[in-house]
């Protein structure tokens, strides 16, 4: 089989749910092919290394055979291997920060700064993907 484009392939394993969110994450430099940067026409062979970053783990996998169409799960292992290390798995087990927000009873719906107040420190606590 020939080779096959980079973006295209990580969908067809089923790293990414569409092939324009495996593009998206190619050219935000998310992915690397043999630890160097790609894009998402760079042609897979049998044998690269692809890491892929996302939010704070890095995920490894080794390519074993080239696919062009989207393949069920059970079938994903043939194509390719998760070599992730055990202490990047590790670090999706870290629990987050509790943050309570206390308002008093009868105080009523927060207002309009109120509210941007607390979406911001939310999104500072728990949507912080280590960029």
């Amino acid at each position: 089989m020939e080779d096959v484009r980079l973006d295209k392939y990580l969908w067809a394993v089923r790293i990414f749910k569409t092939r324009s969110d495996a593009a998206e994450a190619v050219r935000t430099n998310k992915v690397l092919v043999n630890d160097a940067y790609a894009k998402p026409s760079r042609e897979v062979k049998c044998g690269d290394r692809i890491t892929v970053r996302r939010q704070q783990v890095v995920y490894s996998y080794r390519v074993v055979g080239l696919v062009t169409s989207r393949q069920p799960a059970k079938n994903v292992p043939e194509y390719c291997v998760n070599v992730t290390p055990q202490e990047e798995l590790d670090k999706l087990d870290v629990p987050r920060e509790t943050v309570f927000v206390t308002r008093d009873r009868g105080t009523g719906r927060p207002t309009k700064k109120e509210r941007r107040e607390l979406d911001s420190l939310m999104d500072g606590i728990f949507y912080d993907d280590g960029e």
